[in-house]
């Protein structure tokens, strides 16, 4: 089985992968997490992952196959997600304070706050009575992407203070 254990992100693959053929792999953002996995791409071709400890994959990325001749761009699956829609600046301030205090997933969108379909987040919002609509799009949380702009990925923890 093929290992790769590496991920071409704003560089370009090695000169012979260049003209190899091209596949993609769709993984959701939980999928996208787990760097060490048996994988198989939307073609059908199977393979194994075993990259860098917090490393997550990200739309775009591009897996080398040598030993297939096979480039594989990542995709990021539409996911079952919760859509905030805040009219001020306060509500946005507050919805993302109180999800991100309750230590849940946040995508800030250009025009939404988004988060994971999942019971707690769906209990959170009707407790904190913030208005959502269920909806399927792309889900990557907002320290995913700034861990990923910084240093490929690698999301740093924090640890609250009690004095």
């Amino acid at each position: 089985m093929v290992i790769v254990d590496r991920v071409y992100r704003d560089e370009e693959p090695p000169g012979a992968a260049r003209t190899s053929a091209e596949d993609t792999l769709t993984l959701g953002w939980e999928e996208r997490q787990k760097g060490h996995a048996r994988r198989r791409t939307d073609q059908g071709v199977e393979f194994a992952l075993s990259l860098p400890a917090g490393v997550t994959l990200q739309e775009g990325d591009r897996l080398v196959l040598e030993p297939l001749q096979r480039v594989v761009r990542v995709r990021e699956a539409e996911e079952d997600v919760f859509v905030i829609t805040p009219k001020t600046p306060q509500e946005w301030a507050w919805q993302a304070y109180h999800i991100g205090n309750r230590h849940q997933p946040l995508m800030i969108a250009d025009d939404a706050l988004i988060c994971p379909c999942v019971p707690g987040v769906e209990q959170l919002l009707e407790q904190l009575r913030i208005p959502y609509v269920a909806a399927r799009r792309r889900f990557t949380p907002a320290i995913a992407r700034v861990g990923h702009e910084a240093d490929h990925g690698r999301a740093h923890g924090h640890r609250h203070r009690h004095d």
